[in-house]
């Protein structure tokens, strides 16, 4: 059963030090490919892509998951967000606090909401926050509060009258997972077709959601920022179904204006595998900032 009492109490603050290669490494990992040259070179900077925060907070969800009390067998990734300060710089020391906000009981499952805020080590600036939604398969039924549902002004949907403003289709390779992962998350899941068969996926390892995650984001990038990832100041998706080494990706975005209080142009976005008719990633946009 998991620990409740984790809720409302933030994890040790976990130090990250990273360098240009990681940056690269990550780039990488999400199918940056040779015309993306600026997130792939030193000699051009690295830029950083912005879904690079969610490397840094890895250890510290981990570490609060690891003290739930659950399966982490059975754990599945249910949602995602990122909202950025500032740009991440390529490379630095991060300090980032993770807090359970919320375990909410879904029946059958349970879902386990997490924050976490990063800031730069030495300065102590804000440079993102996550929101991570995590998936206990089989831990539900405990009495708890079902999760509460989004404000509507919060929800932004895909329009159904028009097409999308851009699509961007990119296949990966066999290989993808076993290359992301080297960003840090090194669930077997994603590498040991043995342990993928033993927790219901006998297709063999499927790729990490925060990996689809960051090809959602690079299409995001080309395709409502001009390429330009410091316009992009947050973006979130929900993970619906699996995506194997090899799928082909197909990101379609539509322009649904600004959002309220003026805080920037906002993005619907919807993600599919290509040949399949259920969406991957739904519940999904990005705000993008205005001028």
């Amino acid at each position: 059963m998991l620990d409740l009492n984790l809720v409302g109490k933030p994890g040790a603050p976990t130090r990250f030090e990273y360098g240009w290669k990681d940056v690269v490494l990550y780039a990488l990992g999400i199918g940056a490919k040779a015309d993306e040259l600026e997130y792939l070179y030193e000699g051009k900077g690295p830029k950083t892509y912005p879904s690079f925060a969610v490397v840094p907070t890895f250890a510290p969800i981990f570490d609060l998951l690891a003290k739930s009390g659950g399966n982490l067998a059975m754990v599945v990734h249910g949602a995602q967000k990122v909202a950025l300060h500032r740009p991440i710089p390529a490379e630095g020391a991060l300090r980032t606090t993770a807090t359970v906000r919320a375990i909410y009981d879904l029946k059958r499952f349970a879902q386990v909401i997490i924050d976490t805020a990063s800031v730069d080590d030495k300065s102590g600036e804000a440079i993102f926050d996550t929101t991570w939604s995590i998936i206990f398969r089989g831990e539900g039924g405990f009495k708890g509060p079902p999760p509460p549902r989004p404000a509507p002004e919060d929800v932004v949907s895909v329009p159904a009258d028009r097409e999308a403003d851009f699509t961007m289709e990119e296949a990966t390779s066999k290989e993808q997972a076993l290359l992301y992962r080297l960003s840090g998350d090194l669930n077997p899941l994603h590498a040991d077709p043995v342990f993928a068969a033993g927790v219901g996926f006998a297709q063999g390892p499927i790729l990490h959601g925060l990996c689809s995650y960051g090809y959602m984001v690079r299409a995001v990038v080309k395709g409502a920022c001009g390429g330009d990832a410091t316009k992009l100041r947050a973006f979130e998706a929900q993970f619906r179904k699996p995506v194997w080494p090899g799928d082909t990706l197909v990101t379609k975005g539509w322009n649904v204006g600004a959002g309220r209080d003026g805080e920037g142009d906002r993005v619907a976005l919807v993600v599919h595998a290509q040949g399949r008719e259920d969406a991957v990633i739904s519940g999904a946009s990005a705000r993008i900032a205005i001028g």
